[in-house]
C-alpha cells in the first residue's frame, strides 16, 4: 500500500484553514426507492473552454450555443477578455443560460493579470495565447491550485523562444512576456503530468509563424481523448492537423475560422447521475447524448456494464438501468481518469473487490484524487489500498460521516453517490461542484424526485 501525507492518520485536509462551519455541510440525500428520472445537463466544460480559446484566436466572430456557465468557464471568459476578446451574452438556446458571441480582437494585448482560479484549462491553454499578445501577462490561481503541474507548458513556451518569468521554477505564479508573435517550429514536450500541456499548445499553434511540430517524449500520455477533442475542434475550424504517430502532432500555420457551434452536454458530469441507477437499482436517462463524441464520458457506456448495469441508446438519449446489485470490476482508466471518483464510489458499494489502474495522473488534478478517495472511503468504514497508479477497493459495510471535498468538484459528487446508499453522509463544501456544474444539488434532487427536467436553477 502506498503511504502519502493524505493516507496518514495525522493528515488534516484543511491545513491552516478553519474547521468546518455548519453551513458548509450538505446532507447527502439517501434514496428510499429506485430512482426513475430523465435529465438534461449543461454543456461540456472541456469543449466550452477549447471553443472559447479558438474563438478568441479566430479570423471572424463565433457563436457558442448552450455553453457551460460555471466557475471554470467564467475564469476562461475573464482571461480572454483581459487579452482583448469581446465576449457577449446573447439570448440562450437552452435552459442553462445565455449563448456567447465572441469577437476576436484585431490585436491581442497583454499588460494584465489573469486569475486561473482552479481551472487547469485556463492555466494551460491561455499562456500560449498570451505569448501572441503584446505585453506581459501574469498568471496566478487559487492557493489550492498553485501546486498543479505547470513545468511542461512553461518549458514548451521557452523552447519556442517566449520569455517566461517563473519565480517558482515550474509553477504558478508566472509571467509570459508576449511580443505579438511566436516563431513556432519543432519542439519536444513531456506531457506525462497532463495532456492539457499538449492541447494548450495545439490550440494556438496555427497562429505561430511556422505552425508547430510537437513531440511528446515522456513515459506515458494520459487522457489521450482530450487531445483528440482538441484536434477535432481545430479541424472543425479549418486548421490542418496531422499526427504521424501517437505522441506526435503537426499543425500548419494559417487562419482559424469563426464558427457557430452547439456545445454538447458534459458527459463526465453525467457520471454520478448514471451511476445512481446502479446504486439504487433504478434507471436514469440523459437527454441529448451525442451519437459520436470525443468526450471521455462516452466511456461510461462501457464502464458501467462492468459493474452490472445495462445500457441502452435510443432517440438521442442514453439510459442506464441497475441490475441485481453492484459487482466489483477490474478496470484500466488510462483514457478516462476523470471518471475515477465515480468509479471508486461504485466500487466501495460493490459486492466484491475492484482494482482501478492507469490513473496515477489524477494525483495532479484539483487535489491528489487517489489519496483523497482512499482517505474518505476509509473514513466511512471502507477498505482501500492506494497503488502507484490506482486504487484497490475491498468493499466493507459503510456508515455515515463527514466526506471532505478538498475543493474538488468530483470528490463532492462521489460522496453524494455513496450517500444514496449510506444514510448520514455529509458533504463538506458541496459548492465545489460549481466549478463545472453549478446546478448539481438541484439536478440531484430532480433525479431523486423522479422528475423529467433540467433543474436549470
Amino acid at each position: 500500500m502506498l503511504i502519502s501525507k493524505y493516507s496518514s492518520p495525522d493528515f488534516d485536509p484543511y491545513g491552516d484553514r478553519a474547521p468546518d462551519e455548519p453551513e458548509r455541510l450538505w446532507a447527502a440525500p439517501t434514496a428510499t426507492e429506485p430512482v426513475r428520472a430523465s435529465l438534461s445537463l449543461p454543456g461540456s466544460k472541456s469543449i466550452t473552454n477549447r471553443e472559447l480559446v479558438l474563438s478568441a484566436l479566430a479570423d471572424a466572430p463565433s457563436l457558442l450555443r448552450a455553453p457551460l456557465h460555471s466557475k471554470d468557464s467564467a475564469n476562461m471568459v475573464a482571461a480572454l477578455r483581459a487579452l482583448g476578446a469581446r465576449i457577449e451574452n446573447v439570448e440562450g438556446s437552452g435552459p442553462f443560460g445565455a449563448d456567447w458571441r465572441i469577437t476576436p480582437p484585431e490585436e491581442l494585448t497583454g499588460s494584465t493579470t489573469i486569475d486561473c482560479g482552479q481551472a487547469g484549462t485556463v492555466m494551460r491553454f491561455v499562456p500560449p495565447v498570451a505569448a501572441l499578445a503584446l505585453g506581459p501577462t501574469t498568471f496566478d490561481a487559487d492557493d489550492s491550485a498553485r501546486s498543479r503541474p505547470m513545468r511542461g507548458i512553461i518549458a514548451a513556451l521557452r523552447a519556442l523562444g517566449v520569455d517566461v518569468n517563473d519565480d517558482r521554477r515550474g509553477g504558478l505564479p508566472f509571467t509570459v512576456h508576449g511580443t505579438g508573435s511566436v516563431a513556432g517550429g519543432a519542439i519536444e514536450i513531456d506531457a506525462s503530468a497532463s495532456s492539457q500541456f499538449v492541447s494548450g499548445l495545439l490550440l494556438s499553434a496555427a497562429r505561430f509563424d511556422q505552425g508547430l511540430q510537437l513531440t511528446h517524449v515522456g513515459e506515458r500520455l494520459p487522457s489521450l481523448p482530450h487531445i483528440e477533442m482538441t484536434i477535432d475542434a481545430l479541424r472543425r475550424r479549418g486548421v490542418p492537423v496531422s499526427s504521424a504517430a501517437t505522441g506526435s502532432w503537426n499543425v500548419q500555420p494559417g487562419p482559424i475560422e469563426g464558427r457557430d457551434l452547439d456545445i454538447e452536454p458534459d458527459l463526465s458530469n453525467a457520471a454520478p447521475f448514471l451511476a445512481a441507477a446502479l446504486v439504487t437499482g433504478g434507471s436514469v436517462t440523459i437527454i441529448g447524448w451525442p451519437d459520436a463524441t470525443t468526450q471521455v464520458g462516452a466511456h461510461l457506456a462501457d464502464i458501467l456494464p462492468s459493474f452490472g448495469a445495462t445500457v441502452e441508446r435510443a432517440n438521442g438519449s442514453l439510459t442506464v438501468r441497475g441490475g441485481d446489485g453492484i459487482h466489483g470490476a477490474d478496470l484500466d482508466l488510462t483514457r478516462g481518469g476523470e471518471l475515477a471518483p465515480t468509479v471508486a464510489a461504485l466500487a466501495a458499494l460493490a459486492d466484491s473487490p475492484s482494482t482501478i489502474t492507469g490513473i496515477g495522473h489524477i494525483r495532479n488534478h484539483e487535489t491528489d484524487r487517489l489519496a483523497a478517495l482512499a482517505t474518505e472511503i476509509r473514513a466511512l468504514g471502507g477498505e482501500v489500498d492506494e497503488l502507484d497508479d490506482g486504487l484497490r477497493i475491498m468493499p466493507q459495510p459503510l456508515h455515515g460521516g463527514l466526506w471532505h471535498s478538498y475543493d474538488d468538484h468530483r470528490m463532492s459528487t462521489s460522496g453524494a453517490l455513496i450517500g444514496l446508499a449510506v444514510p448520514g453522509v455529509q458533504i463538506e463544501n458541496v459548492e465545489a461542484t460549481h466549478k463545472t456544474l453549478p446546478q448539481f444539488t438541484q439536478l440531484w434532487r430532480t433525479m431523486l424526485d423522479g422528475d423529467v427536467g433540467t433543474a436549470a436553477g
